[in-house]
């Protein structure tokens, strides 16, 4: 169930109604879940810097558009870090993120090279849009599993944000002067991004923000442990309709219609796909 609250862009830390964190509804799962999504969210630099090597010939309002995402990643990132710092006073996020970006860093972002890892800026967009429409269902998710007010404020707004950030990419794919990618490659590229998500990303990041600098030396990094902790939190809070407006947004930037049989059968796999990750442990059917 949803607060029904409608978010609007634009805003700072400043707006958040911090006064009414309510430590005795923190839950220490949802807590460490949201930990490790402000060290990925405060990573976008090094997206924005990647992107704008690949546009960097492309329209001036691209890239100040690519800027201003950043931006507003950078402010997802640090919002989420606040609130896991009053939620768990020992968690330093500063000190997590420093870790963090010393151990992950994908070779695509180091190399100076402009050619796109995916093939083209339709390709690029087509991936990024993959990645907003996962973190809008996410944090969308978040917001209607917690029961502390400033968390569900947060996730709100943060919400509203990726779906933005999501109809801004889908423009950008559109307004392409490349020649369209036939549907098979669209559905390839979505594929592909979504696989990437079990990489080492959110599986260190995991880690980074739930194991203290102090006890790294005796609990070494390991991405199937810590893959799977990740999984076993983030996967089991979604419910059906965050699943669905998931497929349709992948769907419709992959140039398919949104309501079809096809997108209600994949809504209906992925469903069962993340029942069984989260092994039914917390999924509901709303």
């Amino acid at each position: 169930m949803t607060n029904g609250t409608i978010y609007h862009g634009g805003w700072s830390l400043d707006d958040v109604a911090w006064d009414k964190f309510d430590a005795s509804k923190v839950d220490a799962r949802l807590l460490a879940a949201v930990k490790a999504a402000s060290l990925v969210e405060y990573n976008a630099p090094d997206y924005v810097t990647y992107l704008s090597r690949v546009f960097q010939e492309g329209p001036a309002q691209t890239l100040h558009d690519l800027a201003r995402w950043g931006q507003e990643e950078i402010q997802h990132g640090l919002v989420l870090g606040r609130w896991a710092e009053m939620a768990d006073p020992t968690f330093n996020f500063q000190d997590a993120f420093s870790r963090f970006r010393a151990g992950y860093r994908p070779a695509h972002f180091a190399n100076q090279d402009t050619v796109s890892v995916r093939g083209s800026r339709r390709g690029e967009m087509i991936a990024r849009c993959v990645v907003e429409c996962g973190t809008s269902s996410y944090y969308s998710a978040i917001r209607d599993a917690t029961n502390e007010p400033v968390l569900k404020e947060i996730a709100g707004r943060v919400a509203a944000d990726e779906f933005r950030h999501y109809r801004l990419f889908l423009e950008t794919l559109n307004a392409q002067p490349e020649a369209d990618l036939p549907v098979w490659k669209k559905l390839y590229l979505a594929f592909t991004r979504v696989q990437e998500s079990d990489d080492d990303e959110l599986a260190y990041a995991y880690y980074c923000a739930n194991v203290a600098s102090s006890d790294v030396p005796r609990t070494p990094y390991n991405r199937s442990r810590y893959s799977r902790a990740y999984n076993a939190t983030a996967v089991a809070l979604y419910r059906r309709h965050h699943v669905r407006k998931l497929v349709q947004m992948v769907a419709k930037a992959c140039g398919l219609t949104a309501q079809s049989w096809l997108t209600n059968l994949a809504s209906a796999a992925l469903w069962q796909i993340l029942r069984l990750r989260a092994g039914n442990r917390v999924l509901g059917n709303a």
